[in-house]
């Protein structure tokens, strides 16, 4: 029995066809950068739709290299101060008589010098 077997191959495992006279559908690499600064390029087919947005291996949203560049330049909404969030409660003539207030209170000695 041992004389009629097959040896030296592992049938299923490994294909005895090569790669000659075989053509590859054509593919496009497309970069994916992530906030953190990772960088992933990925194969895509001709012709099939490549998403904007690609989930990185940190697991945060990385966009198409390239792409990030057209927002920044987008007018942003500019950030606002700790004054620009207590003007919108008070007024400047509110500001200034609590300011008023304040060191009366503090020369009269009901706040402390913290010296």
């Amino acid at each position: 029995m041992a004389e009629r077997s097959l040896r030296g191959m592992s049938i299923g495992a490994k294909s005895l066809e090569s790669d000659d006279n075989v053509d590859f559908a054509a593919r496009s690499e497309v970069a994916y950068i992530c906030p953190k600064g990772h960088r992933t390029i990925l194969p895509f087919a001709e012709g099939a739709e490549i998403p904007d947005e690609w989930e990185c291996r940190c697991g945060s949203t990385a966009h198409r290299e390239g792409e990030g560049d057209e927002e920044a330049n987008e007018i942003t909404k500019p950030t606002r101060t700790h004054w620009d969030m207590l003007l919108e409660r008070r007024s400047e003539d509110e500001l200034k008589k609590l300011l008023e207030k304040r060191l009366q209170m503090h020369r009269e000695g009901w706040i402390p010098d913290y010296e």
